[in-house]
């Protein structure tokens, strides 16, 4: 895949257009984004027949090719752009880094954060730790709500992984965020963690005053376990 195939990959996904389930869509994620009304496994058939003809991108081209397709209006074009990465995932580097960041604050909502964050920002955090120290306290005081929300969610996917202390750490500086979105993915983090160490999360959250939507969904793992 190329710079240069990339109005031959429009017209393909264009094709599959639905304009009754585009609307249903867009209404779906608050009118935020047009979508083209094609459904998922849809697009990973169009993915099939796209990457059949053309190929994946090279290491050093895919970069300006998600950026391309990130320009463009509709929402399943920001989904592809985000499946072009995810075959480069295991080449990621901290090169590409603030690459994924200035994706996070462009067409912003959380169906896009929720894959970049943890699937792109947390592999590359992962490999390399040291970049923790730079970034996760510019992302903490970041006045721009998906930054904050990409701090909490990069090690989502850690399991035994996780820096617990770094993680309550980032909690702790954000957990009076009144925003919904920060508040909803410090219960995820939790709730996710907690399938991990249960007593280490049911121990931080009876003594860390977090705001109710946080806690409930925090605890919902827990408390599901308690109920069987």
């Amino acid at each position: 895949m190329k710079t240069t195939d990339i109005q031959s990959i429009e017209k393909i996904f264009r094709a599959h257009s639905n304009s009754a389930s585009a609307e249903k869509m867009a209404a779906y994620m608050k009118n935020k984004f047009p979508f083209l009304g094609i459904s998922s496994p849809e697009r990973a058939e169009i993915y099939k027949i796209i990457f059949d003809q053309f190929g994946a991108p090279s290491l050093t081209e895919f970069e300006a090719i998600v950026n391309l397709f990130w320009k463009m209006p509709e929402r399943e074009f920001h989904y592809f752009a985000m499946h072009i990465i995810e075959k480069h995932k295991r080449k990621l580097a901290p090169s590409h880094l603030e690459f994924i960041l200035d994706l996070i604050v462009k067409n912003s909502w959380w169906d896009s954060i929720d894959w970049l964050a943890p699937h792109f920002v947390g592999k590359i955090l992962k490999d390399f730790p040291e970049l923790r120290e730079e970034y996760v306290p510019q992302w903490i005081a970041s006045d721009n709500i998906w930054i904050n929300r990409t701090a909490i969610l990069f090690q989502l996917k850690y399991k035994k992984d996780t820096d617990f202390n770094l993680l309550i750490e980032i909690i702790e500086s954000l957990k009076h965020h009144k925003e919904f979105f920060v508040k909803k993915a410090i219960g995820w983090v939790l709730r996710e963690y907690s399938k991990t160490n249960p007593e280490a999360v049911l121990q931080y959250i009876e003594q860390a005053q977090l705001q109710a939507l946080s806690e409930k969904e925090g605890l919902k793992h827990i408390q599901k376990q308690l109920n069987k």
